[in-house]
């Protein structure tokens, strides 16, 4: 059962970008973010309400790092990679994502002083030269006039905020548990996100519901909201977080397939090549420096 958990979490979150691109004619990227967030709150408030209000002194004395990683996970994460599919396509988006561990090494290493040995760097820049391949669809004239595509920008800024996040959960209290915590955030940022998807809807963006619309909302609140942290906890708590962490990098496969089956999109050589420097990126700078590691720690 775990390994199915893990494989459907994943799933479901390649399937978000799928979603999120299939709709994005219709939907605004910031109301689209609102919607997500805001209908997966009113599912769980029931459950997580009387948590936060039992845990309400913790949660203000911890305010302000909680409020960040409400800003960087829940708001700033989705709707960033909602503006980028805007005008990219998913299969770019979900094998970007591809780049987060590596992005990880490189902030604990810069800002956390962790040691990183120089077969992880050549690891490091094999995967942003798999990142870059992407950006540039493989066309090295883009890199050298810096034309890119907003979209993979905005896909780019997001997983930047991804990776901060995952690395300042360091700082998040141990004493609340993680319903608490994930109920918290998601109040948080619907409450953040409020003001920017009105502003769009002032601006003239609006939403065009349809029965289409309304169920790719619906999928993205509750399969890669609330049914993804359920599994994935599930998962981390049998198999540890080491080993869950490996079925990440089955978000490029799965968005290239649902890419293809549900968007029509076209797979390019330059898909496979970027994807192949940044699974080679991640061998080195992760998996072999792990065992680095562990060879240097005492017995």
């Amino acid at each position: 059962m775990p390994y199915f958990f893990l494989t459907m979490t994943v799933l479901f979150w390649a399937g978000n970008f799928v979603t999120a691109r299939g709709i994005h004619a219709d939907f605004p990227p910031l109301t689209m973010s609102f919607m997500r967030w805001g209908l997966a709150l009113l599912i769980i408030l029931p459950f997580v309400l009387p948590r936060i209000w039992r845990k309400r002194v913790l949660i203000r004395a911890n305010l302000p790092i909680l409020v960040l990683l409400s800003v960087l996970g829940v708001v700033c994460f989705n709707s960033f990679i909602y503006m980028g599919v805007q005008t990219t396509q998913a299969t770019n988006a979900t094998l970007m994502q591809s780049a987060i561990p590596i992005l990880i090494l490189v902030i604990t290493s810069w800002f956390l002083g962790e040691t990183v040995v120089r077969r992880q760097w050549f690891g490091v820049c094999l995967s942003l030269t798999g990142v870059l391949m992407l950006v540039a669809k493989g066309d090295p004239q883009v890199l050298l006039t810096l034309s890119f595509n907003r979209g993979d920008l905005w896909v780019l800024t997001a997983v930047l905020c991804w990776s901060a996040y995952s690395v300042l959960l360091r700082w998040k209290p141990a004493e609340l548990d993680g319903l608490t915590f994930f109920g918290f955030t998601v109040m948080i940022g619907v409450l953040v996100l409020f003001p920017f998807m009105l502003t769009e809807v002032l601006a003239g963006e609006r939403p065009v519901w349809s029965s289409s619309t309304l169920s790719a909302i619906l999928y993205m609140a509750i399969c890669p909201s609330i049914l993804s942290y359920l599994f994935w906890n599930r998962g981390v708590a049998q198999l540890g977080a080491a080993k869950a962490g490996l079925f990440i990098h089955l978000m490029p496969p799965f968005g290239l397939i649902l890419s293809v089956i549900f968007l029509n999109e076209t797979v390019e050589p330059f898909h496979f090549i970027g994807m192949g420097l940044i699974f080679s990126g991640i061998y080195l700078a992760i998996i072999t420096g792990r065992k680095h590691n562990d060879k240097k720690a005492p017995a």
